[in-house]
């Protein structure tokens, strides 16, 4: 494990902070929807930071923890095209014109940051005062992983989701088309919107994929500052890359299996790990796996499956 200042964490958040400025300001200056050309840059430009704090990681702390952090970001993101598919539906569901689709994934995003670190700093808790939490994680990855590769694509229904409809029992609902969460109605009563009702669907979403991101990024470190900015970083660059992939999702039809493979390697890794200290036949402060081994699993298993999925989309138009 690296052992960050508290300074280190502050100066984290200040730059996600500052980042999701940028983006937030670039976005008021657009006057429609995100181009495509926009959605590469920016996908470059967030992808280019993940890489260069890598290097930061490198040059601070060495190898080791830059290749656990790049293992973790690569998991998170993968699993981030899993949301994309969701997202998808949600926006057609409530009809949220594309103008108004990143000012909901803005908000979402921040939320999802919020999540992630009492997710990760739970799960220091719960790891370093409970043993088996471990192999329970691991058993809960596997049946993850084998939910996502019998299944497919994720299901939902937004208009059933909890805190859709709690919202639409404590707030009246105003079916007007708005870039606003909330308006005044011509009664002067406060009303939601339906990008309210969107934000809250998304916001729900994010919260079930931290359940899975984050155990899984557990089982490749248990270093909480390498897993909360490999998340981060990884999610910072989840509106750019919707909007990049959001039309091209069908071609995408088999990563997941590509992503169920993934998971399925680090929730095995987690149990298997766990028995073998039980059983003495690895030293408790040891790994089972190498971490660069865990690196080159997952850069070619989500690799493979987007590579095949590309051949048999292109035979498919043809």
């Amino acid at each position: 494990m690296i052992e960050p200042a508290i300074w280190h964490w502050w100066a984290f958040v200040g730059f996600v902070l500052a980042m999701l400025a940028i983006d937030l300001a670039a976005a008021r200056r657009r006057t429609g929807q995100m181009t495509a050309r926009e959605a590469i840059r920016w996908t470059a430009f967030w992808t280019g930071l993940a890489v260069a704090f890598a290097g930061l990681i490198w040059w601070g702390a060495g190898v080791e923890p830059a290749a656990r952090f790049l293992t973790g970001y690569l998991i998170e993101w993968s699993l981030s095209l899993d949301n994309i598919f969701v997202f998808v539906v949600i926006f057609a569901t409530f009809g949220t014109p594309p103008e108004h689709q990143h000012r909901v994934l803005f908000w979402g995003v921040l939320g999802a940051i919020v999540m992630r670190l009492v997710f990760v700093l739970a799960g220091m808790a719960l790891i370093q005062h409970f043993t088996w939490v471990m192999p329970v994680l691991g058993a809960l990855i596997v049946v993850v992983a084998i939910r996502l590769a019998l299944h497919g694509e994720p299901h939902v229904d937004p208009s059933k989701n909890i805190l859709v409809r709690l919202a639409r029992r404590l707030f009246p609902v105003s079916d007007e088309p708005s870039p606003k969460f909330f308006v005044r109605g011509e009664d002067g009563k406060r009303r939601a919107t339906t990008l309210f009702l969107t934000l809250l669907a998304i916001e729900s979403i994010d919260l079930l994929f931290a359940i899975d991101s984050v155990p899984a990024i557990f089982g490749v470190t248990s270093d909480p500052f390498l897993v909360f900015t490999s998340n981060i970083m990884a999610i910072l660059g989840l509106r750019s890359l919707y909007f990049l992939l959001a039309g091209l999702m069908d071609r995408f039809r088999y990563l997941n299996y590509g992503i169920s493979a993934v998971l399925l390697f680090v929730g095995g890794k987690m149990i298997a790990e766990e028995v073998a200290k039980r059983a003495g036949w690895i030293p408790h402060d040891h790994e089972l796996v190498p971490y660069w081994v865990s690196l080159c699993v997952v850069v070619g298993l989500i690799g493979c499956s987007m590579i095949v999925s590309a051949v048999m989309s292109r035979k498919a138009q043809h």
